[in-house]
C-alpha cells in the first residue's frame, strides 16, 4: 500500500472511530434519559433502556416486538420533544 493510501486509511479509521464514539454517547443518554423516565413515571422494574421501551409501549400502544425493533436513532426522533430541555445528569457525566 502507498504511504497516501496509508494516510487515507488512517484518516477514515479516525473518521470511524469518532462516529463510533458519538454513537455511544447518544446511546448512553438515551439510557440514562430513560431512569429519568422510570422515576418521573413512577416505574418499580424498569430502568434505561427497559424504561424507554416500556413508555413508548404505553404512550403509543405499540406492541412490545414493534418497540424492540427500534434502532436507537427512531427511538430518539419519538422522543424529541420530551428529551428536549432534558440534561444528562451531572452523576452520570463520563
Amino acid at each position: 500500500m502507498s504511504d497516501k493510501n496509508e494516510k487515507l486509511m488512517r484518516e477514515l479509521h479516525q473518521q470511524e472511530k469518532i462516529i463510533i464514539h458519538s454513537e455511544a454517547d447518544l446511546k448512553y443518554h438515551l439510557y440514562r434519559f430513560g431512569d429519568y423516565l422510570a422515576k418521573r413515571e413512577g416505574y418499580n422494574e424498569h430502568t434505561g433502556i427497559d424504561a424507554v421501551h416500556f413508555y413508548i409501549i404505553q404512550k403509543y400502544n405499540w406492541l412490545p416486538s414493534q418497540v424492540f425493533s427500534m434502532n436507537s436513532s427512531d427511538i430518539r426522533f419519538l422522543l424529541a420533544e420530551e428529551m428536549s430541555g432534558w440534561t444528562l445528569p451531572k452523576d452520570a457525566v463520563l
